[in-house]
């Protein structure tokens, strides 16, 4: 998987908009590492994110300040997280979190818990094709055949 850091993917969304994947870990969750091995490693996954999104790898619990869309994030000593999980969350804290963000500028989706290659398909295609907003999910679900 090709991530990119925040500033790459500000820098490419000046070019073109396509929905950003930010895959929300800690360094002591397991099912992170899971994730990484079985899913973010499945060739269908990585092509797909390389092709509709901005995909970044973020770890919740980093100390160093981050920079998105003009606000500066820190790290917050109560939660001993990053302002920035908190955020993409709305404090919803739980690892992994796979969180998208359309392209209409509209809030970040977080979707907790380990996600196999079979279930993001269905997520990452209603994003990546452009439904989120115009169909419900639940309508998406009822005619999406799995392809992977």
């Amino acid at each position: 998987m090709n991530w990119m850091t925040l500033d790459e993917v500000a820098t490419q969304m000046e070019k073109e908009k396509r929905p950003i994947l930010i895959d929300l870990y800690t360094d002591w969750c397991g099912w992170c590492k899971v994730m990484d091995k079985k899913t973010y490693s499945n060739k269908n996954v990585i092509g797909y994110l390389q092709q509709k999104f901005y995909p970044s790898k973020i770890n919740a619990e980093t100390r160093q300040n981050i920079n998105f869309n003009g606000r500066l994030f820190g790290f917050n000593t109560n939660y001993k997280t990053n302002d920035f999980a908190l955020y993409l969350t709305q404090g919803q804290l739980s690892y992994p979190t796979t969180i998208i963000i359309p392209t209409d500028g509209s809030g970040p989706q977080a979707i907790p818990g380990f996600l196999s290659p079979a279930e993001f398909e269905l997520i990452l295609k209603y994003f990546g094709e452009n439904n989120y907003g115009k169909v419900s999910f639940e309508e998406f679900r009822k005619s999406f055949k799995s392809s992977w």
